[in-house]
């Protein structure tokens, strides 16, 4: 069974957050680098970042939630979206076609999963997060700050008060869930997924029992350096990312305070200016583009990477690492898998190891850049186009 059409579907066709910015660029790495011919589905084509080859199908909806009411019905079921991907799908040779989920749940909803088993056509789903289960998409309660261990949908769970919102956006984002793999059955329907972390496999594999799993790390857009970086001689630490609750950034500032350390914030979120208030020394730069985060870690001693929920892959720790800059990470995500204890980083599990560790190894002088031609655009393409042909052929 060849393949001849490539069906990449998104909630954003611009860079909204890590899972649009990679659904993005496999859309336009088929594009430019195969005789494929790929298609775009997405909710809001209104900055449009895809190559020129690109077929872009959007519903034009933008974000659902941004219209409360009308939104919050969208959001659930988007029967536009269900609609116009059910057309699409009318025009291509399913024996020929592969559709390929990225993001949906804040714009398209899980109505788009619909028509594709309805008409049988092979699919896989790259696992960016915890939404195929997890109401909240991350097994995270945000009122405790902390991990949450309780099964998706369980009474525990519909109990639990653990959204970064309110208690009825708990409730909303439960009958969501319900919906998706209670009536439309998407947990139990998927049987091929792509993981780009063994942590986050090993999370969701508990619950897609039906999936075949696929690793494919995500491509990462900087070139190691060719040199050994001494960083004996730099004072700057930095946390890049969003600046929210699960980020734990918090941790960050703290030690960077009690250590009289100087600490740069790089990023935008909800926690932003709680913590520029709270953290008067902490430099908050704001959100930087590839490039410029480049500059940023070129003077970087450190990368502090402080995340407290099961993230799922880590990329700017392979940023910095590739330009040899020693990193910090928290032990409970999966950016540990890319760390050698005292040879390029540290592993810390609270803020005071953090703290115990920047003291101890305030002197690390230099690590030589890790090899990243497993996360290289190149390798990428060719396992994803691999992983693709023995779907179809499956």
């Amino acid at each position: 069974m060849s393949i001849k059409n490539v069906v990449v579907v998104n909630d954003f066709a611009y860079v909204q957050g890590g899972a649009s910015k990679i659904a993005i660029e496999t859309a336009n790495l088929l594009a430019k680098n195969t005789d494929l011919n790929v298609f775009f589905f997405t909710g809001d084509n209104s900055k449009n970042e895809l190559d020129k080859n690109v077929a872009v199908v959007s519903t034009g909806q933008g974000e659902s939630l941004k219209n409360k009411l009308f939104g919050a019905f969208t959001n659930l079921y988007n029967l536009k979206a269900k609609r116009m991907l059910l057309e699409l799908l009318k025009t291509l040779n399913k024996e020929e076609t592969i559709i390929h989920f990225h993001g949906w749940t804040k714009c398209l909803s899980s109505s788009i999963f619909s028509p594709v088993f309805k008409k049988k056509f092979k699919n896989v789903i790259t696992l960016h997060d915890y939404f195929t289960v997890c109401p909240n998409g991350g097994f995270f309660n945000y009122v405790s700050n902390s991990i949450c261990t309780y099964d998706p949908l369980s009474k525990e769970c519909k109990k639990c008060n653990c959204d970064s919102r309110s208690k009825k956006f708990k409730k909303f984002r439960l009958l969501r869930t319900y919906i998706q793999n209670k009536k439309i059955k998407v947990q139990d329907r998927i049987k091929y997924a792509i993981s780009i972390s063994d942590l986050s496999e090993e999370v969701l594999k508990k619950y897609l029992t039906n999936a075949k799993f696929y690793r494919i790390y995500n491509p990462v857009n900087i070139e190691p350096i060719n040199y050994i970086n001494d960083l004996s001689a730099k004072e700057k630490y930095v946390y890049i990312g969003r600046i929210e609750k699960e980020k734990g950034v918090d941790d960050f500032c703290e030690a960077m305070t009690n250590l009289d350390y100087r600490g740069i914030v790089v990023g935008t979120g909800k926690e932003e200016d709680y913590l520029k208030n709270k953290y008067k020394k902490i430099e908050f730069v704001g959100w930087k583009n590839e490039k410029e985060i480049k500059e940023i870690l070129k003077e970087a001693k450190a990368l502090v990477f402080t995340s407290k929920w099961y993230e799922t892959a880590g990329l700017t720790i392979l940023e910095a690492l590739s330009q040899g800059v020693c990193c910090y990470v928290r032990s409970t995500c999966a950016g540990r898998e890319f760390i050698q204890e005292g040879k390029n980083g540290f592993l810390f599990k609270d803020e005071k190891e953090l703290e115990k560790k920047l003291i101890e190894n305030k002197d690390f002088k230099s690590i030589s850049n890790i090899s990243i031609d497993q996360f290289s655009n190149e390798y990428y393409l060719n396992n994803l186009v691999n992983a693709y042909k023995t779907i179809m052929e499956d």
